[in-house]
């Protein structure tokens, strides 16, 4: 057994060098240190349960802090009492196992030991996943930090499932974990799927672990959640370790994605300067496309064109492509696809047609998105999102901040008493930044103007009744027009005693932004993920200069204020003029101050979730929602559940 201590002590003295050549602390950390700066935290009996050895990182208290290297390998010699009494807890536990509990403080899913060091120190070595434990947890003070949203999740998912191990770093993820398999956080769960639960992700971890998951910089947790949202649960409880390694394999790029904090490449322009293909042997060349062998595309809608405005836009859209490409380019499109069945069958009817392109619509559709990419990956896949990151599937959207940042202008303009209401949709990545914009825009012409701000997506709510009693007279309503509703209210629009007055309008050409993508590949400049980056996700962020956004101005509107459209249009164009350049100020105080001669990047206009100071009104809650707007903002929203 002393051969053993050996070998323990040995991995010890190396991971001791390790941490001092690297300017880390060597030896255990004690939990005592970690709190000394805290305050405002309780203890919390949580009784005799098993924990994970892997979750085991420190001591409660300095005593026997130097006894172990980071990694809980002894560091005393072998004829030391300590050392006896570590040989004898090995030889223990090989004849007949270790059956006393260790007593541990948990603080935030981590463990420190305050009685059982060394039967923790040799159950690591012997790496046995788990040990029973008198556990006491530490309760953080509750705040604002993500993290600590997480952790207080966590609670809510212990007290349901008491099960450690599954730790997640975005807020919503357990509650994510629990919809996946037809529970929730109130509701404790049944016994037979807490015991599945523990042998699925047990078989995940394993397979993850022998591909070098590990080395990612990404929770084992994280990692589960997006194979969960890919393939079926079952599957890690039916199926061999060599299939569900298999499977990891396939959306190992995904992960990547995801250790990589989601980034997205942004490509702001379309690259259309047509190019000779010189592609290495091993790559599939593009073909050539005739009108006997036309590129087939698909379109998948969630709704129907009829009845709702933004599909109707993308159907105007399908519809250039196959009139600007003449015969060389078919397409087709399945509506009413929301639902799981409807989808898939979709898919499958279009890869059968030889589709090579399909694009769906809607946010709400990228997880099935995904899952379709994932299981056909010679199909070219694209999303219409902006921030939702995935190596399989591109997305496009468009710049219409640029657009609501002249309407903001012209809006001010007209305005008689300083108000202008504006109505938004859903909470959403992108939509902030329309709305700020349109803030910014109208307060460099009058810098009194007040931005009377509602939701369409209000569940029982009513946008006229507020902007009857906000005593607005100039509004930006709805960007679209439904197509069987008649109606005058969108665009910018002023209330008069005869009538409403239309003075502008922002316009979305899908035809053009599809007609561009589709140009790009016949032209060889389709984006390759190899320059780009496999572990980013790519989205096409095109706006006024590629020609796919743009604002229409009534004829009947003043000589000066089309030329003072124009004016602005042209410093947008040229990069003379930005929104979000210089100074920032939003209701809570200042984003960027007078100093600051720079612009927001484009990651932080997309991401943004604060409103600008002259802006009247806030961001809904989630419980304020219609069904259609809660399922909107929990795919690509910017506030939480």
């Amino acid at each position: 057994m002393r051969e053993d201590y050996g070998k323990a002590f040995k991995r010890g003295k190396k991971s001791y060098q390790k941490a001092v050549l690297s300017g880390k602390y060597p030896f255990l950390p004690a939990l005592d240190d970690i709190l000394m700066d805290q305050s405002g935290y309780s203890e919390l009996p949580v009784g005799l349960t098993e924990i994970p050895t892997d979750m085991i990182v420190g001591t409660k208290t300095r005593g026997r802090q130097e006894a172990f290297a980071d990694n809980f390998m002894p560091l005393l010699k072998e004829e030391s009492e300590f050392g006896m009494k570590w040989s004898n807890l090995f030889e223990s536990q090989i004849e007949e196992g270790i059956r006393d509990p260790v007593k541990v403080y948990e603080y935030m899913w981590k463990f420190y030991v305050e009685e059982g060091n060394k039967r923790v120190s040799v159950l690591k070595y012997l790496e046995v996943p788990s040990i029973m434990a008198d556990v006491t947890r530490i309760m953080p003070k509750n705040q604002d930090s993500p993290e600590i949203k997480v952790y207080f999740e966590f609670l809510d998912f212990y007290n349901v499932v008491p099960m450690y191990g599954i730790r997640f770093t975005e807020p919503g993820s357990y509650a994510h974990l629990a919809e996946i398999l037809g529970q929730n956080l109130t509701d404790p769960w049944p016994e037979d799927l807490i015991f599945d639960l523990r042998v699925g992700f047990s078989a995940f971890c394993e397979a993850f672990r022998a591909q070098g998951g590990e080395h990612l910089n990404l929770t084992e947790g994280d990692a589960f959640l997006l194979y969960l949202e890919i393939f079926r649960f079952e599957s890690l409880l039916t199926e061999s370790r060599k299939s569900i390694e298999t499977r990891i394999i396939r959306i190992w790029n995904e992960f990547t994605v995801e250790s990589n904090d989601s980034q997205i490449a942004f490509l702001e322009q379309p690259d259309l300067e047509k190019k000779e293909a010189r592609i290495p042997l091993l790559r599939k060349r593009t073909p050539v496309y005739t009108e006997a062998k036309p590129l087939k595309i698909a379109f998948i809608y969630d709704k129907d064109p009829e009845i709702s405005s933004w599909i109707y836009g993308h159907e105007l859209g399908r519809n250039h492509l196959e009139n600007c490409f003449e015969g060389i380019v078919k397409t087709e499109c399945f509506q009413n696809c929301s639902d799981e069945e409807p989808f898939k069958a979709a898919v499958t009817q279009a890869v059968e047609n030889g589709a090579e392109i399909i694009f769906t619509t809607s946010p709400v559709q990228m997880e099935q998105t995904l899952r379709a990419a994932i299981h056909y990956p010679q199909i070219k896949f694209m999303n219409c999102s902006i921030n939702l990151s995935h190596s399989a599937v591109r997305t496009y959207y468009g710049r219409m901040f640029e657009a609501k940042f002249l309407m903001g202008a012209l809006a001010a303009t007209v305005t008689e008493n300083h108000r202008i209401g504006y109505v938004a949709d859903y909470p959403m990545y992108g939509s902030m930044a329309n709305i700020n914009a349109f803030a910014i825009g109208a307060a460099l012409i009058d810098p009194e103007v007040k931005i009377h701000l509602t939701w369409t997506s209000l569940d029982g709510k009513d946008w006229h009744q507020f902007m009857n009693k906000a005593d607005v007279q100039v509004l930006s309503g709805p960007d679209l027009i439904k197509p069987q509703e008649a109606s005058r209210e969108y665009g910018i629009y002023k209330l008069q005693d005869d009538g409403i007055f239309n003075l502008a309008a922002p316009m979305w050409d899908w035809g053009k932004y599809y007609e561009l993508i589709i140009r790009t590949l016949f032209n060889n400049t389709w984006p390759d993920m190899d320059a780009v980056g496999k572990e980013m996700g790519l989205n096409y962020w095109w706006g006024m200069s590629a020609g796919v956004i743009d604002v229409i101005l009534s004829k009947h509107l003043p000589y000066y204020s089309h030329k003072l459209i124009a004016t602005l249009r042209h410093c947008l164009l040229d990069g003379s003029l930005h929104p979000f350049e210089g100074e920032l100020r939003s209701q809570e105080g200042i984003i960027r101050d007078q100093e600051n001669k720079g612009r927001l990047s484009n990651e932080e206009i997309v991401s943004m979730n604060w409103l600008n100071d002259n802006i009247i009104g806030s961001l809904p809650k989630s419980w304020e929602l219609t069904e259609t707007g809660k399922k909107t903002a929990k795919i690509s929203g910017v506030i939480e559940e």
